[in-house]
């Protein structure tokens, strides 16, 4: 098997094991027998923060629905942070932005009187996906840095433009993809690098959905109207519709706002997926899917899977991942992600990694030796005992180990804004950067290139552009 940049033997995998270093601390480690172990992911060390009101850092709500409270709420459990200002197009989200967060905020419709204030150091983009990129771009000139949700750009050549504006601007750009921080993918990081699962042949991810709500479905308010809604300018550089409150409240349903299930659903296991290979992504894609039950009037597929070839590089092998997501899924639901590789695979979550290790049987058994006879069956046993020692329960069971973070433990979602403002605050790297951010959204993006062409599209991930 080859080996690969920052990826270590099987032999070398085992070798730490026993010493019980590499995997865990203080603890036995499933060497090759049959059972399954359960072991703490090592808790995570949050440095000691001690701020004063004068420190604080200023943080300001741009887009006040449902992820946008989400990330609001676990962005104020960080140290330090104080919500200033709020801006949505919904007078009802600004009404309950101040039941959630108390009545001194500064509530406004209109984004730009945010940048505009002095006393807003970081913003939260939590907006529809098309205006992503320019409120983004317009934050980091006006001097904020920027917590941008997934996926960070529409269309790929946004994501150029991004990069720029980042550059140029010297300020921080965060991409939310919220289980790029915890504590699973740094577990999955370190095992894969430890060789775990040996050479990655394969990703499996899934998703399955079954509820009107899973669907994007979600609730309109009964006071909304064109007086509480400024649709308008949510339209922004999108074709220019009436009046609609269901595109505006349910707009992940249509293109001209959102990016489908790509860009909401496979842009969270691309950045998982890159950040544990050190990837820089896939390039080429196959997508096929389709509007099979949810036909309320969006135009993006509500099953689809897509096929990626990631090529090889220094640090692994070329290998095929499988995206697939169902929103009709009459088992009830689930999800997972799943590296399988030579010698083991792993699924792997915010907050656990299961190990599944095995070897591969080289010995043949009754199905190929029927055709022979009694004493030649004999001697190929005894040529392929002499090859491959050992006995098959060693050979093939080497067993399962479950890594499971602490009781206690903060969440990703807390680790991504942790270290959002501790990049704010110049102490610690930003992760997934713009760049970062468009390798996993132009990923995902693939998907929908090649689902409307109807066609394979092929990618440069070192360049980030399509390939004619």
């Amino acid at each position: 098997m080859k080996k690969y940049e920052h990826q270590n033997s099987r032999r070398s995998f085992l070798k730490k094991s026993i010493m019980g270093t590499a995997l865990v601390s203080s603890s036995p480690l499933l060497l090759a027998g049959t059972g399954s172990e359960r072991f703490r992911i090592n808790p995570r060390n949050y440095d000691p923060v001690n701020f004063s009101a004068n420190d604080q850092v200023n943080l300001a709500l741009i887009g006040s629905g449902i992820q946008g409270i989400y990330d609001t709420t676990a962005a104020l459990e960080v140290p330090g942070v104080k919500l200033v200002a709020v801006c949505d197009l919904y007078k009802g989200r600004l009404e309950r932005a101040t039941e959630l967060w108390g009545e001194e905020l500064f509530l406004t419709r209109d984004y730009r009187e945010i940048l505009e204030r002095k006393d807003v150091d970081a913003v939260i983009i939590a907006t529809p996906d098309h205006w992503h990129k320019r409120i983004s771009i317009e934050a980091l000139k006006s001097g904020k840095a920027v917590y941008c949700e997934k996926p960070m750009v529409q269309n790929f050549e946004e994501g150029h433009e991004l990069i720029k504006a980042q550059q140029e601007s010297g300020r921080v750009l965060q991409v939310g993809s919220q289980g790029m921080s915890s504590l699973g993918n740094e577990k999955a990081k370190q095992l894969y690098e430890e060789g775990a699962i040996g050479q990655i042949v394969m990703l499996d991810m899934y998703n399955d959905r079954y509820s009107s709500e899973g669907a994007w479905q979600y609730p309109i308010p009964p006071d909304a109207n064109p007086d509480t809604v400024d649709f308008d300018t949510f339209l922004g550089g999108a074709p220019k519709v009436p009046f609609d409150l269901v595109r505006f409240f349910r707009w992940r349903n249509y293109r001209d706002y959102g990016t489908g299930v790509a860009g909401d659903l496979f842009v969270h296991a691309f950045s998982t997926l890159n950040f544990i290979l050190s990837s820089n992504g896939p390039n080429r894609a196959q997508a096929t899917g389709g509007l099979r039950y949810w036909k309320d009037g969006r135009d993006v597929p509500d099953v689809t899977i897509t096929l990626y070839d990631y090529p090889e590089t220094k640090t692994h092998a070329a290998f095929n991942a499988a995206f697939r997501v169902n929103f009709i899924a009459g088992n009830g639901g689930g999800g997972g992600f799943r590296l399988v590789g030579t010698e083991g695979d792993m699924e792997v979550d915010s907050d656990r990694v299961r190990l599944v290790r095995s070897k591969l049987d080289m010995k043949p058994g009754g199905y190929s030796l029927i055709s022979h006879t009694e004493e030649n069956q004999k001697k190929i046993r005894a040529a392929y005992d002499e090859e491959f020692p050992g006995t098959r329960s060693t050979d093939l069971n080497i067993g399962e180990t479950v890594w499971e973070a602490p009781r206690d433990y903060k969440g990703g979602h807390y680790d991504h804004f942790y270290n959002f403002f501790q990049g704010v605050r110049g102490v610690k790297k930003i992760t997934e950067d713009a760049t970062f951010g468009l390798r996993a959204a132009g990923a995902a993006l693939l998907a929908n290139e090649s689902y409307y062409q109807g066609k394979p599209v092929n990618w440069d991930p070192e360049a980030m552009r399509l390939i004619p």
